[in-house]
Formats: C-alpha cells, structure tokens, sequence
C-alpha cells in the first residue's frame, strides 16, 4: 500500500524538505544572506527576513527567481549582474551566489539529513514498480541525492542546472515536474506530485497530475490543501500506514 490512487505509475518527488530535511538549511541560507543584505541597506529601518517571507517568495523556487521576488516584495531593485558575480556583489546573481555558499558550506557540515520515512517510502514506489524522478529548483541535487543514499532509486533527476539548460520556468509553473514525467515516458495524469512549498504544490496542480501530495514540514498543512493538493500528511510514511 503507497497511498496513491489506481492509475498512478510515477512519483515525481521534490528533494528540500520532502526526501531530505535540508530545506530548513535552505532557509537558514536564505535569511543569512537577506539579513546582511537589508542590515547594510536599510540600517534602523532594517526588517528581518521571516519564515513567512520564506515559504511565500523562495521555497520551491528557482534560487535566482527566489532573491527577484523577495526583492520585489520589499521594493527592492538590484542589477541581474552575471552568474560569475562575487558573493560580496549587490546584484541578483550576487546574493544568489553568496545564498549558494553558504548551504554548500552548511549542508557540508551538517549532511542531508535523509527522512527515514522517505526512504521507506522510495524502497515501497520501487518495488511496487512504478517509475521514479526527483523534480527540485536546487542546482546542488545530485550532491545531496548521493550523500543521502537516495540516488539508486531515481531514474530521472530535474534540477536547476537542467531547469537553466533548457529554459523551463520555475515553479510554481509546471514545467520541471512535466519535463520529469516526460523523462519517465508517462502522462502527467498517471503521476504523483510530491511537495513540501506551496509554489511546488501550485504547479502540481497547474500540470494537472493525477495526484498532489503535500508534504507539511512547515505548519502549513491548510495552504497546501488551498494550493491545490489532494492529500497532506507530515511524513510519507503516513501513506504507508505508518505514522512512524
């Protein structure tokens, strides 16, 4: 029993926050580098970068649309600049940079943190036989797949190097998790979407996959059902019959 409805023979699964707990090391990243930006910036009127900031204008996103919409959500303006920009630049590349560091620097001192009741989860899709991909605006996917152990189950990986390469928009467009059912030769209504951010579950729904399940990490069980998925829970075991 993997809790999907009859018909469904993918799984389309987000990495940050869903397969691995780094989406909280994403988030302590994120608040680091506006932090010090806006400090510097805006001196006694500074405000901090909130959890709230985070899982409306970032979480899902791609890391270069997560610092434009932040910006523009506190009508903040800064050059594109260049994807070689120094981590001290005040351009969008810049911070963009300087946000990467840091969770490289992070997630090397820390690990992946793998949820246990993912990789059940990963080990029953396997053998019930259907078809695996990881769908993540994170450019560093494959270094957090193999550290976790988790890269033998996916047959087909979607990340923000790719999302670059090929022009797709980020979430909560659909485009990353359609080019991942296209990567595993099914249609979209025979997939299942699994998400922890709202702009992940957004596209879910706006791809019209045959099934969105949310994955509340965050204390936001209600606005990912909003968003459109058709199931939370607060582990993937859960869908196992497991609330391990």
């Amino acid at each position: 029993m993997i809790g999907l409805p009859e018909g469904v023979t993918a799984c389309l699964f987000d990495l940050d926050g869903v397969l691995t707990g780094t989406a909280a090391l994403h988030r302590e990243a994120w608040k680091k580098t506006f932090d010090e930006f806006l400090r510097e910036r805006d001196g006694d009127a500074f405000r901090p970068f909130t959890d709230a900031d985070y899982a409306r204008y970032v979480d899902g996103r791609p890391r270069l649309d997560g610092v434009r919409t932040f910006l523009s959500s506190r009508d903040v303006e800064l050059p594109e600049g260049g994807p070689d920009d120094a981590v001290t630049e005040h351009t969008v590349h810049g911070l963009g940079n300087r946000k990467n560091h840091l969770v490289l620097r992070i997630i090397d001192e820390r690990g992946p943190n793998p949820y246990e009741g993912s990789r059940r989860y990963l080990e029953a899709a396997r053998d019930a036989g259907l078809a695996i991909a990881v769908v993540t605006s994170s450019a560093n996917a494959s270094a957090v797949l193999d550290a976790a152990g988790f890269t033998p189950f996916v047959q087909a990986r979607i990340d923000g190097n790719v999302i670059t390469r090929d022009g797709l928009r980020g979430k909560p467009a659909p485009d990353s998790f359609l080019a991942g059912a296209k990567a595993l030769g099914v249609e979209p209504a025979r997939a299942a979407v699994f998400e922890d951010a709202l702009a992940g579950v957004e596209a879910g729904r706006a791809g019209n996959f045959g099934f969105v399940v949310g994955v509340n990490r965050a204390d936001q069980a209600g606005a990912l059902r909003e968003r459109g998925a058709d199931v939370v829970v607060d582990d993937l075991a859960e869908l196992l019959g497991d609330k391990a």
